[in-house]
């Protein structure tokens, strides 16, 4: 299974050989122009919840988008994947699935339902077939901050509350941030565990924000994420909790997924 040292090692291979295909194979003429999706749905990741995305939605709605909020219980992927598509059920027409964090897994695994027409990863891991979040960070980044997990209690991980702010959210207001740390959800070691089967970035259309600043995902490993899963990337400073901290940046790469998934 692939560790994120040799997931960034895939990636500058996979870059050199688009260049040398981009010199040889003719472009391709774009499919025609699809009606734009209106229905988003936003699916939180580990150590948070949905209200994490308050910023984003109000951006959404005021835009004129439908928004559905997943509220996952990071017991299990399995289970996240079901909470997941049981909201995209219940959407009227094609969506966007959003994923922040562990949420990513979640929405590699649900997006191949077929109502998804895109995928938006938000500092985000994004699997490949096989791996969970466990296997990609079993081999750290060399140089990489060290998130500050605790060690396992009944089957759950939580972050230390003192490091919370500054290893998660360190552009967030230190109020908010004081919340988000005191009220964090425990992470199901089998949610870290579950392992992807297809995953839907090889189908469908993505998206990727790479938040420089982040001291839980580390930024290169983002980008050579996104680099395989052949997304559409934008980078901004920002730290893991970058949909609190500037939900504008989020919300416009999440309406230009919505306008070009079908272009």
């Amino acid at each position: 299974m692939t560790s994120f040292r040799n997931l960034i090692a895939s990636a500058a291979a996979l870059t050199l050989a688009a260049g040398v295909a981009a010199t040889a194979a003719p472009a391709s003429a774009a499919p025609a122009s699809a009606k734009a999706v209106k229905n988003i749905v936003l699916v939180h990741g580990a150590f948070a919840d949905g209200s994490g995305w308050a910023g984003v939605h109000k951006i959404l709605v005021k835009d004129g988008y439908t928004v559905s909020i997943v509220q996952n219980p990071t017991l299990s992927l399995t289970g996240d994947v079901a909470a997941t598509k049981r909201v995209i059920a219940s959407t009227n027409g094609p969506v966007i699935l959003v994923g922040h964090s562990y949420g990513g897994a979640v929405i590699s695994e649900a997006g191949t339902d077929a109502k998804v027409a895109g995928l938006v990863y938000v500092a985000a891991f994004a699997p490949e077939t096989g791996e969970s979040v466990q296997s990609l960070i079993a081999t750290p980044v060399p140089g990489a901050p060290v998130p500050p997990i605790l060690p396992p209690k009944d089957g759950f991980l939580s972050l230390d509350r003192a490091k919370f702010a500054h290893a998660f959210a360190a552009d967030v207001d230190p109020d908010v941030a004081a919340v988000m740390a005191d009220s964090q959800v425990p992470w199901g070691v089998e949610a870290l565990g579950g392992k992807i089967t297809v995953p839907a970035w090889k189908t469908k259309k993505s998206w990727y924000l790479v938040a420089a600043d982040d001291l839980m995902i580390p930024p290169v490993a983002q980008r050579a994420m996104a680099k395989r899963a052949g997304a559409t990337v934008v980078e901004t400073a920002g730290s893991h909790a970058v949909f609190v901290a500037n939900p504008a940046v989020v919300a416009k790469l999440i309406e230009d997924a919505a306008e070009g998934v079908g272009k």
